[in-house]
């Protein structure tokens, strides 16, 4: 008799371990990622985990919904890393369901141990990296393809790989935000650089800071990447949905209209042509909440949902 009751007893404790754990699970399903509306929230973000990625990305455990059926890969910005330049869009994308994943690319050498900046290698290079990563988020997840979202460098670096590497068949959405598809004339330095070449002087001024950046000449208005970028069929390619969303107070991308695109693949997204409100510059747009509504409806705009004008500083909402 005893035996029985003991069974019996185990049998109890054996079911009711296994509904506290099945709403223990629930509840951690539940549970949302803090979402902060600031630049600032890098900070101790870097100082805790250099070099991490931002909160709710790399779960390469993670499988997609039928809801939301394409991983996001996100493309920091020349001299960020994928710490910084996403906690905002990190936690957010995780708590509305997405697979998320993020990577540090461009990084010449050995990484740095406090902050290591990315972006800095050519972008032919970094969108090797890229393609490496993709393919390695495709074999994980088993999707057929991804979601882009780029930041300054970010979207420009992912389009060679779209465009010259393959990643037009594995690319369904691509969201750019701070875009220069037509690069920057920032303090006039395109200018510059051309008046250099006219006078044979570019292989010294490339001599000098190719080793520190490679990246930033290309970024210049009428660059040989620019240039080669835009040749033959364009920068946008079919079958690949963008979406461009801009700042008129972009202090790096000048004129900021270099990040409009024309095709009927393409939708651009002045953020104070719906806001007047909205301040934000170019870094501040990785954490503002007007461009994260446009974001969350490119990335499924079969559940589009208005999105409310709220007030931004230059560095966040």
């Amino acid at each position: 008799m005893r035996t029985t009751t003991s069974r019996a007893a185990a049998c109890l404790a054996a079911v009711a371990a296994l509904i506290c754990t099945s709403f223990a699970n629930i509840a951690n399903a539940d549970e949302k990622l803090p979402v902060p509306w600031t630049l600032a929230a890098a900070l101790p973000a870097q100082a805790a985990n250099p070099g991490g990625p931002p909160p709710g990305a790399n779960d390469f455990g993670c499988r997609p919904s039928a809801d939301h059926p394409n991983p996001v890969v996100l493309a920091h910005g020349l001299g960020a890393n994928q710490t910084v330049n996403w906690q905002t869009f990190g936690p957010l994308l995780k708590n509305n369901g997405y697979c998320v994943f993020s990577l540090t690319y461009g990084v010449p050498g050995q990484p740095l141990p406090i902050y290591q900046p990315g972006g800095l290698l050519p972008m032919e290079q970094s969108a090797k990296e890229l393609s490496a990563f993709v393919g390695k988020v495709l074999d994980a997840t088993g999707a057929s393809k991804v979601d882009i979202l780029g930041h300054s460098e970010g979207t420009l670096m992912p389009s060679y790989y779209v465009k010259f590497l393959g990643g037009a068949s594995k690319v369904d959405k691509y969201v750019s935000l701070t875009p220069l598809w037509d690069g920057t004339t920032l303090f006039g330095a395109s200018h510059l650089y051309a008046l250099a070449g006219a006078l044979g002087l570019a292989p010294g001024f490339n001599g000098i800071l190719d080793p520190v950046c490679g990246s930033c000449r290309q970024f210049l208005h009428g660059s040989e990447f620019l240039t080669n970028l835009r040749s033959g069929n364009g920068i946008f390619q079919p079958g690949v949905t963008y979406t461009n969303i801009l700042t008129r107070y972009d202090e790096a991308v000048v004129p900021y209209t270099s990040g409009l695109g024309k095709g009927s693949n393409v939708k651009n997204i002045v953020l104070q042509d719906r806001c007047l409100l909205d301040l934000a510059e170019h870094a501040g747009v990785a954490a503002d909440r007007n461009a994260a509504g446009h974001v969350l409806n490119a990335l499924d705009p079969a559940h589009a949902k208005p999105v409310p004008c709220v007030p931004a500083t230059p560095i966040g909402s």
